[in-house]
């Protein structure tokens, strides 16, 4: 657990993750009342969990076993790109009240995107199943936007906003001197935050600076042209993503060409996530006599993910050398033309990426929960578990080996609760219908985004370190209990 869980409520305060959890439920009314879409699609995802579950009881078991099965409905990320240091500095404030904190550092530049990114969300196990809720937090970087015009006219816009309503920053003011909030005012809380996260379709700036934003890049128009981070998708957790992308299809429901991620597989890892295209709205632009001309702004939409097992850098290091690849065999940007061939290509080149979770965790390249099985515990195990002294490091391969094969230790896979930069810059690039390819030359920056930030991000391979170190300590305490009481009443 690490010092900043925020499960317990203190004095009276009501916790970070009940906050949160009301939080994202508000987020999802309000965007299913500005996208009716978003709720045909949470549909299509109840109905194909539903589904899976119904036919897969292994995974039902496994995710019972992780306490994700009661979390899989509330399941959601969002996404917003902000414009300032002063606006990502102030909003890692406002997640800091609803338990969520900046982990891992994304840079878009390199695949087309002129962002740097972080992801707000809770920091363990039992935070993470009491709200599962996240938001991949991205900072336009105007030091990429080469026109030096356009450049000052868009920090000029940017300087002109103030994207947090007061009794909001109050709030989060009071939560910081105090220590938490209460029942009454984390209410006031969640109504005032949720403000900053609304769509507004009149814009503080011309149609002209809009379209001159929008020829650098859709997303910096986007980021710019508007009165806040309007949320621009919500993202639910499916279990079978390839069903979810033939259902979209089947029910009218749009979706992307080509699923952002690994291929299919038997044992999930990392993150998979599909889509419905972008919507093209109605937005007025406000014209130098202070009225408004029509027009028209496409960026929201509706995404969904498939997650699987957290992997650890050897794991990660094979992902991504087998992931570039299939791309170079491609020889160009994945899309609608070549998506059945990339898909081929994929999957032939993670054919060398083990598929089953006991290779996973034997040789190091996936993260996992251990639990204890004291009913299978036999007197060799129990021999074994006596010799450690209590130290879980004292575990060496083979008598982990032993332990898993007589059932007295299990593994269940740590979920992957962050995201994949090449992935979401597919996302951004298909929605937001951007045939701009070639990667800003801008250096990537994670010292300048944790200053702009406030604070450090968190090492995420340090965090599912941390989770699977601690459930061995706590199997071997378990199973340790085991054994004396079999020694004890052996000896009565």
């Amino acid at each position: 657990m690490t010092s900043e869980s925020t499960h317990t409520p203190h004095d009276g305060f009501v916790s970070r993750d009940t906050i949160r959890h009301a939080f994202s439920v508000a987020m999802s009314e309000m965007y299913q009342a500005e996208v009716p879409l978003y709720q045909d699609l949470l549909t299509l995802v109840a109905d194909v969990n539903e589904a899976t579950l119904a036919q897969d009881a292994v995974l039902a078991e496994q995710l019972a076993h992780t306490g994700e099965l009661p979390r899989l409905d509330m399941e959601r990320h969002g996404a917003i790109r902000l414009g300032t240091a002063d606006e990502l500095a102030m909003m890692r404030r406002l997640f800091a009240v609803m338990g969520m904190y900046p982990v891992g550092y994304y840079d878009l530049a390199p695949a087309s995107v002129p962002v740097h990114s972080t992801a707000f969300r809770a920091l363990d196990s039992e935070s993470l199943n009491h709200s599962p809720f996240r938001v991949f937090t991205s900072l336009l970087r105007l030091d990429l936007i080469d026109d030096t015009a356009l450049r000052a006219a868009a920090k000029a816009a940017l300087d002109a906003r103030n994207i947090f309503t007061d009794e909001a920053v109050a709030l989060i003011e009071q939560c910081e001197r105090d220590g938490g909030l209460t029942a009454a005012d984390s209410a006031r809380f969640v109504k005032a935050a949720l403000e900053t996260f609304r769509w507004h379709k009149d814009t503080p700036i011309s149609k002209t600076l809009y379209q001159q934003l929008s020829d650098q890049h859709r997303l910096i128009a986007d980021v710019v042209g508007f009165k806040g981070p309007h949320i621009n998708h919500l993202t639910p957790r499916t279990l079978d993503i390839d069903a979810v992308q033939q259902g979209m299809a089947a029910r009218g429901i749009p979706p992307k060409a080509i699923i952002e991620g690994p291929p299919r597989r038997q044992c999930p890892i990392l993150l998979r996530q599909t889509s419905f295209k972008a919507l093209q709205e109605a937005v007025s632009f406000r014209s130098a006599d202070g009225t408004y001309e029509a027009g028209e702004h496409t960026a929201r939409f509706g995404e969904i993910e498939q997650r699987g097992a957290a992997l650890t850098a050897k794991g990660r290091a094979l992902y991504d050398r087998l992931l570039a690849q299939a791309r170079t065999e491609l020889g160009a940007m994945p899309n609608e033309d070549n998506a059945e061939h990339y898909m081929q290509l994929l999957s032939a080149a993670f054919s060398a990426f083990p598929d089953d979770y006991r290779t996973l965790h034997d040789e190091g390249l996936a993260y996992f929960y251990y639990q204890p099985v004291p009913d299978a515990a036999d007197k060799d195990t129990l021999a074994i578990i006596t010799e450690m002294n209590s130290d879980p490091h004292a575990l060496n391969s083979a008598d982990m080996g032993s332990l898993l094969d007589a059932g007295a230790l299990r593994i269940e896979p740590i979920v992957y609760e962050d995201f994949l930069p090449v992935s979401a810059a597919g996302i951004f690039q298909s929605n937001l219908q951007e045939d701009n390819t070639s990667a800003y030359t801008g250096a990537s920056n994670k010292d300048e985004f944790e200053q702009a930030l406030g604070a450090p991000v968190y090492d995420e391979m340090a965090l599912y370190t941390a989770m699977q170190d601690q459930s061995l300590a706590h199997s071997v305490h378990v199973l340790q209990g085991t054994a004396e009481r079999t020694t004890m009443a052996a000896l009565s």
